[in-house]
């Protein structure tokens, strides 16, 4: 189980990239194989509207709205650091003076080769795709009873939305720091985990189905602990479960 999971902790970084790179170069492979006539028209047709499908991102009030879609952003970010490369504004040489109007395919690798999604947004995401996208910023504080939108794609916005959308792929932040932090070994051979929010996030509805998946594999009583930003440990679940035990 150890092993599965290294092998797939890498390809949670570069889901964004992978999927742009393949359809950036899908993509554009065909089209210079229709310039040089080696494919029909009829095939192009049958081909953009595949790949419009598959890059299509649905706006955040439409009813299949269901978040970013990485072959959307990432097939724009490759497209546009290519046209960056080519044919830079004003703009991308105020915000990319180390690419705008250098070789593109050699910045395309530079970028598929040193970054993973968090640093390649952090580092390569320009205020035209932000404006494309229509990207902003909705902060939701628990302290506060409303929902306030914090930025928007404008000039005092295009650097705020960056590093959140950066931020959103950053695992540490999609994934609960959870601990194991004690074994019983002496007594009921009993697994404590220890939970730390981040942001004062609490953990999904989900976690008892973890717990009982947990418990399956350990083979004796699991708990769930959480440290308060106070310091104080509370006991979130346990499985499996004893009346009057929470």
């Amino acid at each position: 189980m150890r092993k599965v999971s290294q092998y797939f902790y890498p390809q949670k970084q570069t889901q964004v990239m992978n999927e742009g790179w393949a359809t950036f170069w899908h993509y554009t492979i065909l089209n210079h194989l229709y310039d040089e006539g080696k494919v029909t028209e009829r095939f192009m047709l049958e081909f953009l509207h595949s790949h419009t499908n598959v890059v299509f991102q649905p706006p955040y009030n439409s009813p299949w709205y269901s978040g970013i879609n990485p072959y959307a952003l990432g097939f724009a970010m490759f497209q546009d650091i290519k046209r960056i490369c080519q044919s830079p504004t004003e703009e991308d040489k105020y915000w990319f003076p180390d690419i705008a109007g250098s070789d593109w395919l050699e910045t395309l690798h530079f970028a598929m080769r040193d970054f993973k999604d968090e640093s390649f947004i952090s580092q390569f995401l320009s205020p035209k795709i932000m404006r494309d996208f229509r990207f902003f910023t909705v902060l939701d504080d628990d302290h506060n009873n409303y929902l306030e939108i914090s930025a928007i794609h404008n000039e005092e916005g295009y650097r705020e939305i960056r590093n959140k959308l950066s931020a959103q792929y950053n695992l540490s932040n999609l994934e609960p720091n959870i601990q194991v932090w004690n074994v019983d070994l002496r007594g009921d051979r009993s697994l404590t985990l220890r939970y730390v929010p981040h942001n004062r996030v609490p953990l999904d509805k989900g976690r008892r189905e973890v717990l009982k998946h947990v418990h399956r594999l350990w083979g004796f009583d699991v708990l769930l602990e959480q440290q308060n930003a106070d310091g104080s440990i509370e006991l979130l679940d346990r499985c499996p479960a004893r009346p009057n035990a929470l």
